[in-house]
Parts: C-alpha cells; structure tokens; sequence
C-alpha cells in the first residue's frame, strides 16, 4: 500500500516535467522571433532610405547607358580621274598623316591632255595677236580709202571745169552756126567734147561715190575686226581663257594621279591592288580619323528628360576598362529613335501591340587629347554617364 502510495504520489511529479519543458520552449521561441522581426522590419526601413538617398543625391544627378558604340566620319578615298594603279603605298592597319601618299595612277594619258591642252592655248593666243594685227591692217586700209575720197573729190572738180568749158566752146559755135563763120566740122567737134567732158563728170561722180563706200566698208572692216579683242589683254579674250581652262582642266586632272590622305587616320578596307584599272566611282580604300572619333550613346526615352547639349559625359572603354575614363559632352540628339529609321519600321497600329521603350542616341564628344593618350576604334563598346548637373543649354 504504501509502495502504491508512493508511486502515486512520484508519478504525478515525473509526468509535470515534460509540461514544464515544453511551455518553457515555447516561451523561448516567442522571445527569439520578435527580435527577428524588428531587425527584418529595421534593414527593409534602412535599405529604402538608402535607395531613396541615392537616388536623391547621386541617382538623379546622372543617367548612364552601355549602348554605346564608338563612331567616326570616315574618309573615302575615291579616284577623282581614271587610270590603272600603279603604285600602292599603304596597308589596312596603318596610320598616315593628311598629305600622305596613298596611292599612284598611271599618268601617261594625263601627260598627252595637257601637252595637247598647252598647244591649243599657244593657238589661241597667236589667233589673237592675229586678230589684232588684222585689226590695225584694217584700219589703216580704211585711212587710205578716206584719203582716196578727196583724190575723187578733186577728180570730180577737173571733170566738171572741162565741162563748163566744152559747154561754152560749144555754144559759141553752135551760136555762129549758119553764118558760114563755123565749119560743120568744128561744130560736130564741140559736140563730141561736150559729151565726152558730160561723161568725164558721170565718170568723176561715180568715183567719188565708190571711194566714199569703199572707205565706210574699209572703216567698218575695221571696227568688227577690232571687236574681238577691244580693250582686252591677251590672257583676258575668251578663246584665249577657255583655253586656259581647258590646260587648267587638264593639269588637274595629272594632279589628280597622286592621290593623298585627306585627314590623319588610319587605313581600312584597302580593296585596289596594282595594275587594276580604277574609275570615279571606285572607293579605293577608308581612311578612319581616330583623333576625331565620337560616341554614340543609345539611352532609353525616359533617361532624356534632364539631358541637354553640352552637359558633360564620363565615358568607358570595354577596350581598356574602368582605369581609363574619357572626358567629353553632348553635342547633339538623333532626330529619330533607331526603330523608327529601320528598314523594316515597327508597326504598332496592331491588336496585339506591346509597348517598347525605345532608345535615342546622343552624341558624344570626346577629348582630343586623350583619344591621342589612348586611341579608340570605330564600333568598339562603351559606357556613358551623363552629369545632369553640370549645365548645359
């Protein structure tokens, strides 16, 4: 009885000690959760004020983009005569200087242009000092005509005086005719020099009157002679100056054999080779101006709210990484998004559309000097960031 007694009595003892234990955890685990919590909800709190700082103060004082590609305006060197090559003188990969030889045409046809060229402007200028010498010929033919007109004038004078006087002879005796004082004879005599001194004056008259015209037509010669090179100097005629254009024209063309670097750069996409015959039209070769490359940044339409011309711009290379940070600014935006110069637009009036954000470029100006320190190549990658805060206009 007793030893079931005492059993009784333990057993109640050792079964509220399983209770005890369990509630003391649960205790425990209320305790350890509430801190939990204030810590999870005090990093969430401090983790927005972060954010919302740096984008207070760093965030919205720039906007950056990594579509951004080096870009440069290329120089093609195109023939400006026609030819076969005959000499190259540069590769693809290497840097030449503006005045540089780049390439050699053959000449031959160019050399017989001018020659050619040459002797039709000695022509002209001979034809003009012909036609000057002329002129002066002219005009002193015209002279002697004028003066043939008082040798007429003076002839006409004599006609006329012979005249007068076989009319008066004639009249005396055609008067005294029938008086037996005058033979038939001298009568018919007198008649015959009336009539041949009448005709000595038609004659002396139409003299005058052809050395009068012939002394208007010898003055006019003269003036139309002399109208093509009144008041002009040799060079100043116009044969003579088209010919002069036309050697121009040809010397140019000769010049035009040796062909040089327009810009400093670097060559790429060399396609001509010696003894090919060349045109015009042919693009020989690039010539890549790596001291006046710049970027094009493509940032998305909500980045460009803030953005304005001549903002300054950090800019780095994926060519030398984040140790080299170039210097430049905004010099310009497209005037469209890239979308809406593809070949092949966007055609959003559809059912089933799906808003894009498109992307603009901005222009980019980078530093000369240090494009010279660490150059560039044209479509290497980049990445900008624009400082909204530094002006701009």
């Amino acid at each position: 009885m007793s030893d079931d007694v005492q059993g009784q009595t333990e057993a109640p003892e050792h079964d509220s000690k399983p209770g005890a234990s369990g509630a003391s955890a649960a205790v425990m685990d209320n305790s350890r959760r509430k801190p939990l919590l204030i810590g999870l909800a005090v990093a969430v709190v401090v983790l927005g004020i972060v954010y919302l700082g740096y984008h207070l103060l760093i965030g919205s004082r720039s906007v950056s983009t990594d579509n951004a590609y080096v870009a440069g305006e290329n120089a093609q060197i195109t023939p400006l005569t026609q030819g076969q090559v005959v000499e190259v003188a540069v590769v693809n990969t290497q840097p030449v200087r503006k005045g540089q030889l780049l390439m050699r045409l053959d000449d031959a046809d160019q050399k017989i242009a001018v020659a050619e060229a040459e002797a039709n402007l000695a022509m002209a200028q001979r034809r003009y000092t012909q036609s000057r010498a002329q002129g002066s010929a002219a005009g002193a033919s015209a002279t002697a005509k004028e003066a043939a007109i008082p040798e007429a004038q003076a002839r006409l004078v004599s006609a006329q005086a012979n005249l007068a006087k076989a009319r008066t002879d004639y009249q005396r005796r055609a008067s005294l005719d029938g008086s037996g004082a005058v033979s038939g004879e001298e009568l018919t005599s007198a008649r015959n020099a009336l009539a041949a001194a009448q005709a000595s004056v038609s004659q002396a008259q139409a003299g005058l009157s052809q050395a009068r015209a012939d002394a208007v037509s010898a003055r006019q010669e003269e003036t139309a002679s002399r109208a093509a090179t009144q008041g002009l100097a040799v060079n100043e005629a116009p044969e003579v100056r088209a010919a002069m254009a036309r050697l121009a024209n040809a010397r140019l063309d000769l010049a035009r054999t040796v062909i040089r670097a327009p810009i400093d750069g670097v060559i790429a996409q060399r396609t001509v080779q010696v003894g090919q015959r060349v045109t015009n039209a042919t693009v020989a070769m690039v010539v890549v101006p790596v001291e006046q490359l710049y970027v094009d940044a493509n940032f998305k339409e909500d980045q460009l709210g803030k953005v304005r011309s001549g903002q300054a711009v950090e800019v780095t290379s994926d060519f030398y990484g984040d140790d080299v940070v170039y210097h430049g600014k905004v010099v310009g935006f497209s005037g469209g998004t890239g979308a809406a110069f593809a070949l092949i637009p966007a055609q959003n009036a559809t059912g089933n559309w799906i808003k894009v954000v498109q992307r603009l470029p901005v222009r980019i100006q980078l530093d000369p000097r240090e494009l010279r320190e660490h150059p560039l190549r044209v479509g290497l990658s980049m990445e900008a960031t624009i400082d909204l805060t530094s002006g701009g206009r």
